[in-house]
């Protein structure tokens, strides 16, 4: 389906449907553009694809001294060596293991064809934002502004959203590396991260892995808190690189840059180790929950 073709046909059924799409604080249905197979709980445990944000000419959010894809590169790479050494019988698959970009669709792509069981992108949050500013001379310049205090953190799991403001800024900042790809018009559908109607095409999308991603960021979020981290919760949001993942995804963010003190934390050998330590113990919790439903 071309996006833009059908975006007036899908506002006008939205009209009538949206409102019953809330449920709690979460909206929507999660997408695959690789059909997924029919989910069956009668299988194990066995492989996670962690995908460490943006890499390369794209390095993501930055703050006073580090930028988001060194940090999440080192903390994925921890959580690899944690998981094969914590959790028997599990694998991990890196989608980059240096310094490179890969592209949205390949992100999700590398966990479809080795039909991985969870796929977890890892970024850093930033309440930074660039603002144009006219000048006394009439001209415009960009400014940034910053937040400093912002801190805490929120996992994702793809689906629609009303894009109301702050979850528009990360949906907008998280998908902006399409922009990069040659040809991500025709790679997307049409699909343009700063055209908030493009948006809208995810409420229609498949739900099959909505519960069990939502259960997987619940545990995690769970996780965070009880090690002391400020809970910003669980949504639903319109994220490019969960869209084609046909396995429970999320996105999580594992701290703010933009903030002095939690980017020392996530550049820390302590911190890094703490927030590893709270993805392990979801992905151990997640797992048993699946293997006890399986035996049933």
């Amino acid at each position: 389906m071309n996006l833009r073709k059908s975006t007036k046909v899908v506002l006008a059924i939205l009209g009538i449907a949206a409102p019953s799409f809330l449920i709690g604080n979460y909206s929507g249905y999660s997408k695959s553009d690789v059909a997924p197979t029919v989910e069956t709980n009668n299988k194990s445990f066995k492989l996670v694809v962690i995908d460490p944000g943006h890499g390369g000419k794209l390095p993501g959010a930055y703050g006073k001294v580090s930028a988001e894809k060194d940090i999440v590169l080192q903390v994925s790479k921890k959580l690899k060596d944690s998981i094969e050494k914590n959790i028997p019988g599990v694998k991990v698959i890196l989608t980059r293991e240096t310094d490179v970009d890969v592209p949205f669709h390949e992100r999700s792509n590398i966990a479809n064809r080795n039909h991985a069981d969870l796929f977890i992108s890892i970024h850093c949050n930033s309440a930074n934002s660039d603002q144009r500013v006219k000048g006394k001379n009439g001209r415009y310049t960009t400014r940034t502004i910053y937040r400093p205090s912002a801190n805490g953190t929120e996992t994702f799991v793809c689906g629609y959203n009303r894009l109301q403001r702050g979850e528009s800024d990360v949906a907008t900042r998280e998908n902006a590396d399409i922009l990069m790809e040659d040809n991500y018009q025709e790679k997307y559908n049409g699909f343009d991260p700063n055209d908030p109607s493009s948006y809208i095409i995810f409420s229609l999308l498949k739900r099959t892995y909505r519960e069990k991603s939502i259960k997987f960021a619940t545990y995690l979020q769970d996780e965070y808190v009880a090690k002391g981290r400020v809970n910003r919760g669980v949504q639903e949001l319109s994220l490019a690189v969960l869209a084609g993942a046909s396995m429970p995804a999320v996105l999580t963010e594992i701290g703010f840059i933009s903030n002095p003190d939690e980017e020392n934390f996530m550049l820390s050998e302590y911190g890094q180790g703490q927030i590893v330590t709270n993805l392990v113990d979801a992905i151990k919790r997640y797992k048993h929950g699946h293997e006890a439903l399986a035996q049933r």
